[in-house]
């Protein structure tokens, strides 16, 4: 990918924030559990599932890099009520990895996948809006380990955990399921302007059929 040039901070405003967020002025460190170790040699990015040739698609870290550079201006909400407003992320988007390997007509969700089985799952439509972002920069700089180095997918129109740090792979379904917050009682949905938290905030259609 080619490399970024550095970007003029934009002063947010506080009216841009959804509710019951607070702004937040620099960039917390928020994760659960410790963080991987990078090896470069043995890293590889997936796309499996229902995909439209029934074959799974790989791109090695060299190969990853190689696509090419795209940014989006995008905030990130924190679930624990954070908003970090303006950033230019940039990286691979989504919607050119469905392009790279299409999936199935049948398939309506993605489960995103990351190191130590972490994982988030999105509506198709979600996965391949216009700044859904596989990102590898933040404002012209290099992600660093702790926010998700190589790479973190950003989906500034949910909720920050809808887009997992130290992704892996991205598989395709044909029915919805729950990722790893959304099974420990996170909303299915996550949109931060109808403060859709927590899983008992659900309304009918929002999650999986039992």
């Amino acid at each position: 990918m080619g490399q970024p040039e550095s970007r003029e901070y934009r002063a947010p405003e506080e009216s841009e924030l959804p509710p019951g967020q607070r702004l937040q002025r620099g960039w917390p460190v928020t994760h659960y559990g410790p963080v991987p170790k990078f090896k470069p040699e043995r890293w590889e990015f997936r796309v499996f599932g229902a995909t439209a040739d029934g074959e799974k698609h790989c791109w090695s870290h060299e190969e990853f890099s190689a696509l090419p550079f795209s940014t989006v201006e995008g905030d990130l909400h924190c679930v624990t009520k954070f908003s970090m407003l303006g950033a230019e992320w940039g990286g691979v988007p989504a919607r050119a990895i469905v392009e790279l390997a299409p999936p199935a007509p049948a398939v309506s969700h993605v489960m995103v996948w990351a190191e130590y089985g972490f994982s988030a799952n999105l509506r198709l439509s979600d996965f391949v809006a216009d700044r859904t972002i596989f990102a590898t920069h933040k404002d012209g700089e290099l992600l660093t380990a702790e926010h998700g180095f190589p790479l973190r997918l950003v989906v500034p129109h949910l909720y920050a955990w809808k887009g997992p740090k130290w992704v892996r792979g991205v598989e395709y379904m044909t029915a919805d399921r729950r990722g790893f917050w959304e099974e420990r009682g996170y909303h299915n949905l996550g949109d931060p302007w109808r403060e859709q938290r927590y899983s008992y905030q659900e309304e009918p259609g929002d999650g999986p059929e039992l």
